[in-house]
C-alpha cells in the first residue's frame, strides 16, 4: 500500500512535465509521504516519451498511439495504478508545480475529515498571481458572463460561480466547494472507484464538474485546502489548438447541461448559447474561429432536440 498514486496525462507539454514531475518527487520527500507516479502521454509528438524514459525512468509511464482524451486516461492511470493500493489518487496537470509541503496537507486534511470524497489545492500562476482554483456549477448567469459584456465588478462573485478571494489565503482553512479545477484533485480511492471515476463520454472539458457532481451526490463533501499550493501555468496543452479547444469546451458544456439540467435550463442555455456565439462569430477575426462558433451552435441545437 502507498498514499498517493500520482496521475498526469500529458500531451505536447514535456519541459512542464519535467519541472512537474520533478516537484512532485521532490514534495514526497518533504512531505515524506509514500507514493508512485504514473504518466500517462496522450499521442505527443515533442519528444514527452523520450523524456521520461530517460530522466524519470521509474516513472510508470503509458504511451497512447491515440488520443482517447483528458477522462479516459486518467481513468487509465487510476486503474494501472490500482494494483499499489493507494490510499488516494492524485489527478495533476503537466503544467504545474507542486509547491513543498503541498501534499502533505492534502493528505492530512483527508485523513482528518472522513466526509470528505475529495480535495483540490490553492493554485496560482507562474507569476505568483492569484487565480481561482474552485468553482460552483455553472448555471445560466455563467453562461452569460462568458458570452456577453457584465460589469466587471460581477466577474469575482457567486453569480459567476467564484468564491471569494479571501478563503483562499495561504493560512486559511480548508472550505467546500462544489468542484475544484481539475488541475489538481486528490481523490480517496474507495470514492473513484465507487463513483466510477470520469465519465469518458467528456473528450475534454467539464470532465471533472461531472464526476464532482456524482461524487457530491453520493453524498461526499469537496474542499478547497488553502494551505496546499500549486503552480498552475494554464492550458498550455489546449493553447496549441485554439479553435478545435473551443468546439470541445463548448461541446462538453452541452453534454454537462443535458446531462444534469432540466428541461426549461437547457432550452434557455441553447438561447444564450446561440445568441452569444451568433455575436461572436460576427466579429471573429479567423475563418476557423468564425466556423467553430457556427458548429458550437449546432452542436447546443443537437444536444437540446
Amino acid at each position: 500500500m502507498i498514499d498517493i498514486a500520482v496521475i498526469i496525462v500529458s500531451w505536447n507539454v514535456r519541459n512542464y512535465l519535467a519541472d512537474c514531475l520533478r516537484s512532485v518527487f521532490a514534495d514526497f520527500h518533504a512531505s515524506r509521504l509514500t507514493g508512485e507516479v504514473w504518466v500517462i502521454d496522450n499521442q505527443s509528438t515533442d519528444g514527452t516519451v523520450e523524456m521520461v524514459q530517460n530522466l524519470f525512468p521509474h516513472v510508470h509511464l503509458i504511451a497512447n498511439e491515440q488520443n482517447p482524451g483528458f477522462g479516459a486516461a486518467n481513468n487509465q492511470g487510476m486503474k494501472a495504478a490500482t494494483d499499489h493500493q493507494p490510499r488516494y489518487f492524485f489527478l495533476l496537470n503537466p503544467d504545474t508545480v507542486v509547491r513543498p509541503g503541498a501534499l502533505g496537507e492534502m493528505v492530512h486534511f483527508l485523513d482528518e475529515n472522513p466526509q470528505a470524497g475529495m480535495c483540490g489545492a490553492r493554485l496560482v500562476f507562474g507569476d505568483g498571481r492569484f487565480q481561482h482554483s474552485a468553482f460552483a456549477f455553472p448555471h445560466l448567469s455563467q453562461l452569460v458572463f462568458d458570452l456577453f459584456p457584465v460589469p466587471n465588478r460581477l466577474y469575482e462573485t457567486r453569480i459567476n460561480g467564484r468564491y471569494p478571494r479571501r478563503l483562499y489565503h495561504p493560512n486559511g482553512t480548508p472550505f467546500q466547494v462544489d468542484h475544484p479545477l481539475g488541475a489538481t484533485m486528490m481523490v480517496r480511492r474507495d470514492v473513484a472507484e465507487a463513483t466510477g471515476g470520469f465519465d469518458e463520454d467528456f473528450f475534454l472539458y467539464c470532465e471533472e464538474l461531472d464526476w464532482c457532481w456524482r461524487i457530491r451526490k453520493a453524498g461526499w463533501h469537496i474542499y478547497t485546502i488553502p494551505k496546499a499550493e500549486i503552480v498552475h501555468y494554464g492550458g498550455e496543452s489546449t493553447g496549441q489548438i485554439k479553435a478545435k479547444s473551443i468546439v470541445d469546451l463548448w461541446t462538453s458544456r452541452a453534454r454537462f447541461y443535458h446531462r444534469h439540467y432540466g428541461w426549461l435550463t437547457n432550452r434557455l442555455a441553447q438561447t444564450i448559447v446561440t445568441m452569444g456565439m451568433k455575436r461572436k462569430a460576427a466579429k471573429a477575426a479567423e475563418p476557423t474561429l468564425e466556423n467553430a462558433y457556427e458548429q458550437i451552435i449546432s452542436i447546443w441545437h443537437g444536444q437540446a432536440n
